[in-house]
């Protein structure tokens, strides 16, 4: 892996590496994930290390769905997306919109944040029970219940609260699509994509 990246193994932060498993939009594990592995830049490890001393202060932990996403991975969701569409996933990932337009409405990059290792998707769980927020819709969910401010339940819009601000205050910032999204603003490799794999 390069240097500067880092698996996050932080004490308290749980992973679930969506593109590694059979659980994600595409339906099987992703090029680019050789492991059930969250890793990105050291500066996105050290951020995420006070965003879950935050979050814990909260009665939360953080749990991880993506991180350091490898241009290979972007590749093989835009052959996917070429794709005739098989049902598989739709009702769950993208009910409303095709998988063309996964892309011509931000859900899916060509070029993701992601691939330059200073991009999150994450949620809350709760330390108590260890069970996830309820957040009025699941990762990856494209649809506008997942952007920023949309009408969900007011539980839910307050968790949705909680991890933003959680999120901000460490150095972050959302992306008004997707309410797990989160880039840091310093991040250090501002236009570099990589492509090494995860592993």
């Amino acid at each position: 892996m390069n240097a500067e990246f880092a698996f996050v193994d932080v004490p308290g932060i749980r992973w679930d590496a969506k593109y590694a498993t059979w659980d994600n939009f595409t339906g099987k594990p992703v090029d680019g994930y050789l492991v059930n592995r969250i890793a990105g830049t050291k500066a996105l490890v050290t951020a995420l290390t006070m965003a879950h001393e935050k979050a814990e202060s909260l009665g939360y932990g953080l749990l991880l769905w993506d991180g350091y996403r490898p241009q290979r991975a972007v590749d093989c969701f835009l052959r996917w997306a070429e794709q005739p569409e098989d049902g598989a996933t739709k009702a769950r990932y993208h009910p409303r919109i095709t998988r063309a337009e996964m892309f011509e409405l931000g859900y899916v990059a060509r070029k993701s944040g992601h691939s330059r290792g200073s991009t999150v998707d994450l949620t809350l769980y709760h330390l108590g029970t260890g069970e996830l927020a309820s957040m009025g819709g699941g990762h990856d969910l494209m649809d506008p219940i997942s952007h920023h401010g949309a009408e969900v339940g007011e539980v839910e819009t307050t968790n949705r609260q909680h991890l933003c601000s959680i999120m901000e205050a460490c150095g972050f910032r959302r992306y008004d699509s997707e309410w797990w999204h989160y880039t840091l603003v310093d991040e250090p490799y501002p236009d570099t994509y990589f492509d090494f794999p995860i592993g």
